[in-house]
C-alpha cells in the first residue's frame, strides 16, 4: 500500500476540522501547520488500520453479495426431467 495522501482541498478540509476540535475539546488553538503535521502523523501511523477495515468489510460486503447471486443462479436452473 503507498502512502495516503489528501488533495489540497481534503487537506484544508481535513486541517480545519482538526484545529476546530482543538477548539471544541480542548480549549486549544492549534496552528495550520501543526495541524497539518498531525494529520500526516495519523495517516502514517493510523491510516493503515482504516484502510485495512475498510478493505475487510468490502470484502466481507463482496462475500455476502456474491453468495447471494449464487442463491439467484440456483433459482433459474431449469429441472432435468
Amino acid at each position: 500500500m503507498s502512502d495516503i495522501k489528501f488533495s489540497k482541498d481534503e487537506t484544508d478540509r481535513i486541517v480545519s476540522h482538526i484545529k476546530q476540535y482543538f477548539i471544541d475539546e480542548l480549549d486549544q488553538e492549534i496552528g495550520g501547520f501543526d495541524a497539518e503535521f498531525l494529520l500526516a502523523f495519523f495517516a502514517k501511523e493510523i491510516g493503515p488500520s482504516f484502510y485495512n477495515r475498510g478493505l475487510s468489510d468490502a470484502r466481507l460486503v463482496f462475500t455476502e453479495k456474491a453468495e447471494e447471486i449464487g442463491y439467484l443462479i440456483d433459482e433459474l436452473e431449469k429441472p432435468i426431467g
